[in-house]
Protein backbone atom coordinates (compact mmCIF):
# COMPACT_ATOMS: atom_id res chain seq x y z
CA UNK A 1 0.00 0.00 0.00
CA UNK A 2 1.23 3.39 -0.96
CA UNK A 3 1.00 6.42 1.79
CA UNK A 4 -1.59 8.29 -0.44
CA UNK A 5 -3.60 5.23 -0.71
CA UNK A 6 -3.06 4.68 3.17
CA UNK A 7 -3.67 8.31 3.69
CA UNK A 8 -7.19 7.95 1.99
CA UNK A 9 -8.17 5.13 3.69
CA UNK A 10 -7.73 6.94 7.23
CA UNK A 11 -9.48 9.78 5.96
CA UNK A 12 -12.53 7.27 4.85
CA UNK A 13 -12.99 5.68 8.44
CA UNK A 14 -12.87 9.50 9.76
CA UNK A 15 -15.42 10.39 7.52
CA UNK A 16 -17.88 7.15 8.13
CA UNK A 17 -17.32 6.13 5.00
CA UNK A 18 -15.30 2.74 6.36
CA UNK A 19 -15.81 1.03 9.53
CA UNK A 20 -12.72 0.38 11.78
CA UNK A 21 -13.32 -3.23 10.94
CA UNK A 22 -13.40 -2.82 7.25
CA UNK A 23 -10.41 -0.84 6.78
CA UNK A 24 -8.30 -3.42 9.24
CA UNK A 25 -9.70 -6.29 6.22
CA UNK A 26 -8.02 -3.81 3.68
CA UNK A 27 -4.74 -3.89 5.43
CA UNK A 28 -4.72 -7.84 6.11
CA UNK A 29 -1.56 -8.28 4.60
CA UNK A 30 0.75 -5.52 6.09
CA UNK A 31 3.64 -5.99 6.54
CA UNK A 32 4.04 -8.93 3.55
CA UNK A 33 1.76 -11.68 1.47
CA UNK A 34 3.07 -14.80 1.83
CA UNK A 35 3.15 -16.32 -1.45
CA UNK A 36 5.10 -19.50 -0.52
CA UNK A 37 7.75 -19.08 -2.90
CA UNK A 38 8.04 -15.15 -2.30
CA UNK A 39 7.24 -12.68 0.87
CA UNK A 40 5.63 -9.77 -0.93
CA UNK A 41 6.28 -6.52 1.03
CA UNK A 42 3.47 -4.97 0.65
CA UNK A 43 4.86 -1.98 3.62
CA UNK A 44 7.84 -1.01 1.44
CA UNK A 45 6.14 1.90 -0.49
CA UNK A 46 5.24 3.62 2.83
CA UNK A 47 8.68 2.96 4.32
CA UNK A 48 10.92 3.59 1.37
CA UNK A 49 8.55 5.55 -1.34
CA UNK A 50 7.83 2.97 -4.16
CA UNK A 51 6.84 -0.48 -4.20
CA UNK A 52 8.76 -3.44 -3.92
CA UNK A 53 10.76 -4.25 -7.44
CA UNK A 54 10.66 -7.91 -9.02
CA UNK A 55 14.02 -8.72 -10.46
CA UNK A 56 13.22 -11.29 -13.23
CA UNK A 57 16.52 -13.39 -13.23
CA UNK A 58 16.10 -16.39 -11.65
CA UNK A 59 12.40 -16.46 -11.09
CA UNK A 60 9.86 -19.04 -13.51
CA UNK A 61 7.48 -17.09 -15.10
CA UNK A 62 4.49 -17.98 -12.54
CA UNK A 63 6.54 -16.67 -10.03
CA UNK A 64 6.92 -13.07 -12.06
CA UNK A 65 3.33 -13.37 -12.27
CA UNK A 66 2.19 -13.95 -8.61
CA UNK A 67 4.11 -11.45 -7.47
CA UNK A 68 3.58 -8.67 -9.84
CA UNK A 69 -0.17 -9.36 -9.12
CA UNK A 70 -0.11 -9.00 -5.51
CA UNK A 71 2.52 -5.69 -6.03
CA UNK A 72 -0.69 -4.19 -8.10
CA UNK A 73 -3.01 -5.13 -5.91
CA UNK A 74 -1.49 -3.22 -3.12
CA UNK A 75 -0.53 -0.19 -5.21
CA UNK A 76 -0.92 1.29 -8.41
CA UNK A 77 2.76 1.09 -9.95
CA UNK A 78 5.12 -1.69 -10.56
CA UNK A 79 8.77 -2.24 -11.86
CA UNK A 80 10.67 -5.50 -13.32
CA UNK A 81 13.87 -5.54 -13.97
CA UNK A 82 16.02 -7.70 -16.27
CA UNK A 83 12.53 -8.60 -17.93
CA UNK A 84 12.64 -11.67 -20.97
CA UNK A 85 10.10 -11.94 -23.52
CA UNK A 86 8.51 -15.02 -20.57
CA UNK A 87 8.43 -12.23 -17.63
CA UNK A 88 7.30 -9.71 -19.75
CA UNK A 89 4.35 -12.22 -21.25
CA UNK A 90 3.74 -13.39 -17.01
CA UNK A 91 3.26 -9.56 -16.39
CA UNK A 92 0.70 -8.93 -19.24
CA UNK A 93 -1.57 -12.04 -17.71
CA UNK A 94 -2.44 -9.97 -14.67
CA UNK A 95 -1.69 -6.42 -16.09
CA UNK A 96 -2.71 -5.92 -20.03
CA UNK A 97 -1.67 -2.34 -19.13
CA UNK A 98 1.98 -3.14 -18.66
CA UNK A 99 4.56 -1.50 -20.75
CA UNK A 100 8.15 -3.04 -21.96
CA UNK A 101 11.36 -1.05 -22.48
CA UNK A 102 13.21 -2.78 -24.34
CA UNK A 103 16.46 -0.58 -23.96
CA UNK A 104 16.37 -1.04 -20.30
CA UNK A 105 15.02 -4.88 -20.72
CA UNK A 106 12.32 -3.18 -17.94
CA UNK A 107 8.41 -3.58 -17.57
CA UNK A 108 6.75 -0.84 -15.84
CA UNK A 109 2.85 -0.33 -14.75
CA UNK A 110 1.74 3.31 -13.81
CA UNK A 111 -1.70 3.25 -13.30
CA UNK A 112 -1.73 6.32 -10.40
CA UNK A 113 -2.14 9.93 -11.78
CA UNK A 114 0.37 11.65 -10.08
CA UNK A 115 2.28 14.01 -12.72
CA UNK A 116 6.75 13.37 -12.95
CA UNK A 117 8.05 16.00 -10.58
CA UNK A 118 11.76 17.45 -10.66
CA UNK A 119 14.38 16.30 -12.63
CA UNK A 120 17.35 13.66 -12.76
CA UNK A 121 19.21 13.24 -15.93
CA UNK A 122 20.64 10.72 -17.01
CA UNK A 123 24.07 10.88 -19.11
CA UNK A 124 25.49 8.27 -20.92
CA UNK A 125 29.59 8.22 -22.40
CA UNK A 126 28.91 5.90 -25.50
CA UNK A 127 26.04 4.35 -27.38
CA UNK A 128 27.19 0.80 -25.80
CA UNK A 129 26.02 1.80 -22.30
CA UNK A 130 22.40 2.61 -23.24
CA UNK A 131 21.10 -0.19 -21.91
CA UNK A 132 22.41 0.61 -18.19
CA UNK A 133 21.47 4.13 -18.70
CA UNK A 134 18.12 3.71 -19.59
CA UNK A 135 17.53 1.28 -17.11
CA UNK A 136 18.28 4.22 -14.39
CA UNK A 137 15.98 6.15 -16.82
CA UNK A 138 12.72 3.76 -16.49
CA UNK A 139 13.61 3.28 -12.62
CA UNK A 140 14.01 6.97 -12.12
CA UNK A 141 10.46 7.56 -14.04
CA UNK A 142 8.96 5.04 -12.38
CA UNK A 143 9.19 6.30 -9.24
CA UNK A 144 7.83 9.40 -10.27
CA UNK A 145 10.67 11.27 -11.66
CA UNK A 146 10.72 13.84 -14.52
CA UNK A 147 14.21 12.74 -16.56
CA UNK A 148 16.36 14.09 -19.34
CA UNK A 149 18.69 12.47 -21.10
CA UNK A 150 22.25 13.31 -22.59
CA UNK A 151 23.60 10.09 -24.10
CA UNK A 152 26.87 9.73 -25.93
CA UNK A 153 28.96 12.37 -23.99
CA UNK A 154 32.04 10.90 -23.59
CA UNK A 155 35.61 12.56 -22.80
CA UNK A 156 37.21 11.39 -26.10
CA UNK A 157 34.98 14.24 -27.37
CA UNK A 158 33.83 16.82 -24.37
CA UNK A 159 32.46 19.31 -26.56
CA UNK A 160 29.46 17.02 -26.77
CA UNK A 161 29.30 17.30 -22.88
CA UNK A 162 29.99 21.05 -22.21
CA UNK A 163 27.56 21.63 -25.33
CA UNK A 164 24.93 20.39 -22.57
CA UNK A 165 26.80 21.68 -19.54
CA UNK A 166 24.09 24.53 -18.72
CA UNK A 167 21.92 22.27 -18.45
CA UNK A 168 22.79 20.01 -16.00
CA UNK A 169 22.18 22.43 -13.27
CA UNK A 170 18.82 22.53 -13.81
CA UNK A 171 18.58 18.61 -12.54
CA UNK A 172 17.88 17.88 -8.43
CA UNK A 173 20.33 14.64 -9.37
CA UNK A 174 22.38 13.33 -12.16
CA UNK A 175 23.44 9.62 -12.70
CA UNK A 176 26.00 9.34 -14.62
CA UNK A 177 26.85 5.80 -16.82
CA UNK A 178 30.24 5.01 -17.95
CA UNK A 179 32.48 1.77 -19.09
CA UNK A 180 35.92 1.72 -20.65
CA UNK A 181 38.05 3.78 -18.40
CA UNK A 182 35.07 5.76 -16.90
CA UNK A 183 36.12 8.66 -16.50
CA UNK A 184 33.40 10.94 -17.54
CA UNK A 185 31.60 10.81 -13.89
CA UNK A 186 35.04 12.82 -12.29
CA UNK A 187 34.40 14.96 -15.40
CA UNK A 188 31.12 16.03 -14.82
CA UNK A 189 31.31 15.95 -11.07
CA UNK A 190 33.86 18.49 -11.23
CA UNK A 191 31.36 20.59 -13.21
CA UNK A 192 27.90 20.98 -11.52
CA UNK A 193 27.25 21.42 -7.40
CA UNK A 194 24.51 18.80 -7.69
CA UNK A 195 24.25 15.05 -6.29
CA UNK A 196 25.73 12.49 -8.57
CA UNK A 197 25.63 8.50 -8.77
CA UNK A 198 27.73 7.13 -10.90
CA UNK A 199 27.37 3.78 -12.68
CA UNK A 200 30.35 1.90 -14.38
CA UNK A 201 29.59 -0.39 -17.10
CA UNK A 202 30.56 -3.66 -18.27
CA UNK A 203 31.37 -2.16 -22.06
CA UNK A 204 35.06 -1.90 -22.77
CA UNK A 205 37.90 -3.92 -24.05
CA UNK A 206 39.95 -6.51 -22.25
CA UNK A 207 41.89 -4.07 -19.30
CA UNK A 208 38.93 -2.83 -18.32
CA UNK A 209 38.16 -6.21 -17.22
CA UNK A 210 34.42 -6.40 -17.79
CA UNK A 211 33.68 -3.01 -15.58
CA UNK A 212 36.29 -3.02 -12.62
CA UNK A 213 38.58 -0.34 -14.39
CA UNK A 214 35.88 1.92 -14.26
CA UNK A 215 34.27 1.31 -11.08
CA UNK A 216 37.79 1.58 -9.64
CA UNK A 217 37.97 5.02 -11.74
CA UNK A 218 34.82 6.30 -10.05
CA UNK A 219 35.52 4.98 -6.74
CA UNK A 220 39.00 6.95 -6.64
CA UNK A 221 37.18 10.00 -8.19
CA UNK A 222 39.03 13.34 -7.22
CA UNK A 223 35.39 14.91 -7.88
CA UNK A 224 34.02 15.66 -4.71
CA UNK A 225 30.75 14.08 -3.74
CA UNK A 226 30.79 11.13 -6.38
CA UNK A 227 28.37 8.45 -5.13
CA UNK A 228 29.24 4.64 -7.15
CA UNK A 229 26.77 1.91 -7.45
CA UNK A 230 27.75 -1.74 -8.69
CA UNK A 231 28.74 -2.71 -12.35
CA UNK A 232 25.70 -2.39 -14.74
CA UNK A 233 23.12 -1.47 -12.00
CA UNK A 234 21.62 1.13 -13.72
CA UNK A 235 18.73 0.03 -11.26
CA UNK A 236 20.22 1.10 -8.21
CA UNK A 237 21.45 4.93 -9.74
CA UNK A 238 18.32 5.52 -10.76
CA UNK A 239 16.49 4.32 -7.62
CA UNK A 240 18.80 6.57 -5.32
CA UNK A 241 18.57 9.78 -7.88
CA UNK A 242 14.79 9.91 -7.90
CA UNK A 243 15.21 9.56 -4.08
CA UNK A 244 17.05 12.25 -4.01
CA UNK A 245 14.81 14.04 -6.36
CA UNK A 246 11.70 13.20 -4.19
CA UNK A 247 13.46 15.28 -1.11
CA UNK A 248 14.68 18.05 -3.15
CA UNK A 249 10.69 18.63 -4.21
CA UNK A 250 9.78 17.81 -0.79
CA UNK A 251 11.59 20.56 0.61
CA UNK A 252 10.97 23.22 -2.14
CA UNK A 253 7.14 22.15 -1.36
CA UNK A 254 7.98 22.75 2.86
CA UNK A 255 6.95 18.98 3.50
CA UNK A 256 8.15 15.37 4.92
CA UNK A 257 8.83 13.40 1.72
Amino acid sequence: MEPDALLKLLEEVRAGGVTPEGALARLRDLPFADLGYARVDTHRALRCGFPEVIFCPGKEPGQVRGIAARILEAGGRLLATRADDAAFAAIREVAPDAVRHEAARAVTVIRDERPPEGLVIVLSAGTADLPVAEEARVTAEAAGALTRTVYDCGVAGIHRLLYEAKGLEEANALVVVAGMEGALASVVGGMVDRPLVAVPTSVGYGASFSGVAPLLTMLNSCAAGVTVVNIDNGFGAGYAAARINRMVVAARRGRNP
